[in-house]
């Protein structure tokens, strides 16, 4: 995971209507990025919808909200539609920013190791800073705590 007070590392990833995004284009702008395993599974879907829920208010105090997985645009897009996601979902199959913000990790499942994208969330200023860094989150919790953690 990133330290606080570093720079986020910029990206360049499609969104799931296939448009390019960029941290840059966020400048002058909170930014909550939070990386999640996979699309339409119980934890990702509960702290999705969770963001949904409460976007409007993130919007009101000047944020915006960015999902990224190594899932595909087309499977974002589903995602989206399914549970009428309102913010971005970035499409990440070749884990650049993924790598680039070290939520690519070895995780423990039933003691069967593997490598995979551990729950992450970043609070990034308008100056592209990072703020506030949450390792392990708990899927539920994770976009109320988010807003909390907005002046």
């Amino acid at each position: 995971m990133l330290e606080t007070g570093t720079k986020a590392p910029e990206f360049e990833l499609p969104d799931q209507n296939g448009e390019l995004h960029t941290l840059e284009e966020y400048r002058g702008k909170k930014v909550i990025l939070y990386f999640y395993p996979k699309d339409n599974t119980a934890g990702c879907t509960k702290q999705a919808c969770g963001f949904g829920e409460l976007y409007p208010q993130f919007m009101e105090k000047g944020a915006v909200v960015i999902g990224i997985s190594k899932d595909t645009v087309a499977s974002h897009k589903k995602f989206e539609t399914k549970y009428s996601l309102p913010f971005t979902l970035l499409a990440d199959p070749e884990l650049k920013a993924i790598q680039a913000y070290d939520v690519w990790q070895e995780k423990k499942n039933y003691g069967k190791v593997s490598m995979g994208v551990v729950r992450t969330t970043y609070l990034i200023d308008e100056e592209g800073v990072i703020v506030k860094a949450f390792g392990k989150v708990k899927a539920a919790e994770n976009p109320a705590q988010m807003l909390e953690e907005l002046p």
